[in-house]
């Protein structure tokens, strides 16, 4: 049973789920990536570059010691910038709106997950806020079977996270509620 909530954590980091996401818009919504350079950009800023983080703690003198700990704190940093780095490409290549809720609801929700962690030290899962937000852009873009996969591969990885004693229920909900609080406020803003 370890083993397979190890492994449905995995599946379900968030730039595994960002990666699925995009990948899914960019096939069944076309129009939202208005070039191949468009999605290109989204998908290593938000899927790859944020991944780097696991294989490189090892490598990071800060934070090759500090064990779990030390690797969500630099897998949140990665994120962090590549979301930055999403919207400074943003701001210069002519994206759709779509690209821009897309990419602010991600720099805001870790920017908010950052600041209620390390900042407020109230503990929120990145990991329940990396899974809803791509549900919800998913259905924010109406794609519902897909945004019904992956809800049902997040409901296993929330199980997997609280038997592990990764994260608690309250904590899994909180994180979740950035990242679906932040997609409407964007919704009716953009």
């Amino acid at each position: 049973m370890d083993k397979f909530c190890k492994i449905v954590r995995i599946i379900t980091l968030a730039p595994v789920l960002a990666s699925f996401s995009i990948a899914m818009i960019g096939l069944f919504c076309p129009d939202v990536f208005p070039t191949v350079w468009h999605w290109s950009y989204m998908m290593l800023y938000l899927g790859i570059l944020p991944l780097l983080a696991y294989p490189l703690q090892s490598v990071t003198p800060h934070f090759k010691n500090k064990g779990r700990d030390g690797q969500r704190t630099l897998a949140m940093l990665f994120a962090v910038a590549g979301y930055i780095f999403c919207l400074i490409t943003n701001l210069f290549t002519a994206p759709s709106n779509g690209m821009w809720i897309i990419c602010l609801e991600y720099l805001l929700s870790g920017i908010l997950i950052l600041v209620f962690n390390k900042i407020l030290h109230i503990k929120l899962s990145a990991h329940g806020c990396g899974s809803a937000g791509p549900i919800f852009l998913l259905l924010y873009f109406g794609l519902y079977l897909p945004a019904a996969l992956m809800a049902v591969v997040t409901v296993f990885a929330y199980v997997a996270s609280v038997k592990a004693k990764h994260h608690t229920v309250p904590q899994l909900i909180g994180g979740s509620a950035v990242s679906i609080s932040l997609l409407f406020c964007l919704a009716l803003v953009l």
